[in-house]
Parts: C-alpha cells; structure tokens; sequence
C-alpha cells in the first residue's frame, strides 16, 4: 500500500521518550487538531516503557540513521541526491559555515541526517517543525533549506541556554535562513529568544500546559495528622539540573523525631551516585527508588504522597529546567509542591501561595519540609491555591489552539 505523505514533517529527538511526556501531549493535540504529520525521530528508544499517550499517535514515525556509520549507502544516496536541489547551494554554505565554528561529531551528523529527511520526505513536503533549538532544529533548518520551505521549532530549556548565542540569532533572523517561526513553553526564554530575534515577534510564548482530562480528579485528602509520617515524593533524570543531591543532604537534616519518607521515579546517569549518597547520609532506609515509570504510576503516586519535591537547579554548563510539567500534574492531584526559583517555575508558583521555593541549599529544603510537617494546613492550603491557577492559567487548549494556527500559517495546503 502507497502511503500519502502529509506537507509537515515533524522532528524531534526520539521517540517515544518517558521524559518528553509534554511532546507526546501536544503531537497527539495537534492530529486531534486536524493536522497532520510525519514524525522524524532522530534516534531509536531507548526507554523501556511508554507513555498511553504514545500509543494514541497516529502519525507515521520515521527513523533517521542515528549514526551516519551505521546505514552508510542510504546516507551516501541522500547525499548525492540532494545536490539536484535547488536550495543544495544554500544549505551547502551554510553548513559549511556552521563546521567552521562547531567542527564535531554532531554537526556533521546534524548534515547527514538532514540531507537523508530532505531526500525521502518526497514531494509534497511543505514544511518542517522541530522540537527542541539544538539537534532537533539544526535538521530541520539544512532539510528545510535543501528543499526550500518553510521551518519553525519549539524550544525549551538545555537547548536555550546551552546552544551559542551565534547559533541561536542565525536561527532566529530571517535573513539567514532562521525559523518562519518558534515557540517557546517559559515567559523566561520567550523574552531571552525574543532579544536575540530580528524581530521579537518571530518568537511566542506558548505554554504546555496539561490535558486536564488525561488526569483523574484529585484524591480527598484528609488532614494529616502530626504523627503520622510524612510521605514525599520526586519524579525527575538523576542529572545535575534536578539537584537531588541537596534533597537527600536536607533529608539528613531533618530531626530524629520527624516521621518520613521518600519516594523517587525516575533513572538517569547519576542513579549509582545518589543511591550511594544517600548511604552514606544514613537516610537509605528511608527512601523508595522506583526508577522509571508510566504516568498512569506517577499520577497514583502522587495521590497516595504528602508533599511533592522538586529541587531544581541551573547546571555547571547551564542546562536548566523551564516549567516542569510534572509540577502541573501534581498540582492537578491537590499535592503540595516544594521546588527552587528557577527559570520558570516562578511563573507557576508564588512561593507561600501556590507552593513553597526554596533555595538550593539543603538548610533550606530541610526548613521547607519542616514548615509542610508541623502545620498540617499549610500543604492542603498552597495546593489548593496551585490547582485553581492550574485550571485557570494552564490548561493545554489554548497553547494547541495557537500553535496549530502558526503551522497552517506556513503551509500551503491546510
């Protein structure tokens, strides 16, 4: 069977991917938008587990060769049919230019995957969109190039504040080829793409936000009483950016007296480490590491938890988180939130009225706990007050509905 093309092709860096739950949130809206789309992943899965929001993508997934070495005769027959492109000339320069400044491994990778999505995405392409302003969008720039539409990207936190700023302006300015459009999910890094934009309106803010029907009404949450233990719980990579090392220091601190304990979903590359830190802490008795899990287990976690913990942080080489959608989805639960001022997370919670900030330093997240412990309507109150701004300011509908409007804007046929 002949399978039809659709004028949009989609990027992004794999998948599925447990992490990226906000892009397989907004893929699944926008086909439900009426939109549709190939979706050109740039490496293979690795994650054991899916999301159900995975499985409810209708879109063909097509797989880039991850590692140009790997499928060498369909990168060799790309690469030399692209040179019959009438933007192979533009594209050429440019990742010329690009190799002059980034001379790695990626870059060239970025070239040959590129040149592969232009060479078989076939006729009726009209435009790419890529989430994420790295890797993801650095494909779909030479692709969109080579084959002379439009690009538009979604960016989000490493990507901002871990690229150039040369890369991110040639991106951003229309005369170098940069995107129709972009969309960013933070106030933070709109304003930070829109200073570095030719034109400021290039770039919108456009917040993920949560699919409130994906998530069952929030539990009856009795008050806790003060000698029952308290229950916390994080979802989140064991990476530097989500600090979890001065969460199980702060862990330490807390009293002899206080009954509690500590629930952790996720794995990531630091898993061995803060498994090992928390030993030597003494507090390994304490803690559940439920490694990676599906959202249907997140969301039941979180309705059986007293506090939701989050320790954020900005990283050694600036990778920062922006808005965790995971803060929503325990907003969406009545589960008190416990994070940092970083990047956007201010933009959701007003600390001592949707949730507690605290800096990051263990003093301060051992105080936190203490304060959420000691008056059992203090987390009840906060939560409350984070899932009213929840259903009024952060809902998914909105940012699909102007997002979908953006991308028939850069196709010829809708």
């Amino acid at each position: 069977m002949i399978m039809t093309t659709p004028p949009l092709a989609i990027v992004v860096k794999g998948w599925p991917r447990l992490s990226e739950t906000f892009i397989a949130q907004e893929l699944v809206a926008l086909e439900e938008a009426g939109l549709s789309f190939d979706l050109w992943s740039l490496r293979h899965p690795t994650d054991k587990k899916t999301h159900p929001l995975h499985d409810r993508l209708e879109a063909r997934v097509r797989y880039l060769p991850e590692y140009l070495h790997e499928e060498p005769r369909r990168v060799h027959e790309a690469m030399g049919a692209v040179t019959a492109l009438s933007g192979f000339d533009a594209a050429a320069e440019i990742y010329a230019r690009d190799l002059e400044r980034d001379d790695t491994a990626n870059r060239r990778r970025r070239w040959g995957q590129a040149c592969v999505l232009a060479h078989e995405a076939e006729g009726s392409l009209e435009a790419l969109y890529a989430h994420f302003l790295h890797t993801p969008s650095s494909v779909a720039r030479y692709a969109a190039i080579l084959r002379g539409v439009p690009w538009s990207f979604s960016a989000h936190a490493k990507d901002i504040w871990t690229s150039p700023d040369w890369e991110l302006e040639e991106k951003l300015n229309g005369a170098t080829y940069g995107a129709a459009f972009g969309a960013t999910c933070t106030r933070f890094g709109a304003e930070h793409l829109q200073g570095l934009a030719d034109t400021p309106e290039r770039v919108d803010l456009v917040y993920h936000g949560l699919d409130l029907a994906r998530f069952p009404a929030p539990p009856d949450r009795p008050l806790r009483s003060l000698d029952a233990p308290l229950r916390m719980m994080s979802v989140g990579r064991m990476v530097e950016k989500k600090g979890f090392d001065t969460l199980i220091d702060a862990l330490a601190l807390l009293p002899a007296t206080l009954n509690w304990h500590w629930t952790h979903i996720g794995g990531g590359e630091l898993d061995a480490v803060m498994r090992a830190r928390a030993q030597a802490a003494g507090v390994a008795d304490r803690i559940t590491w439920r490694g990676a899990c599906d959202q249907p287990d997140v969301i039941e976690a979180m309705r059986t938890a007293d506090l939701f913990v989050l320790p954020s942080r900005i990283a050694a080489d600036g990778d920062r988180d922006g808005l965790p959608n995971v803060l929503m989805e325990a907003a969406s639960q009545l589960l008190p939130i416990l994070s940092t001022p970083v990047s956007a997370i201010p933009e959701f919670i007003t600390t001592g009225t949707h949730g507690l900030l605290a800096i990051d330093s263990a003093d301060a997240f051992a105080d936190a706990m203490q304060q959420i412990a000691s008056d059992p309507t203090l987390g009840p109150r906060l939560a409350q007050a984070a899932h009213t701004r929840l259903h009024a300011d952060f809902t998914m509908a909105p940012g699909i509905a102007h997002l979908a409007k953006r991308l028939r804007g850069i196709l010829k046929t809708v």
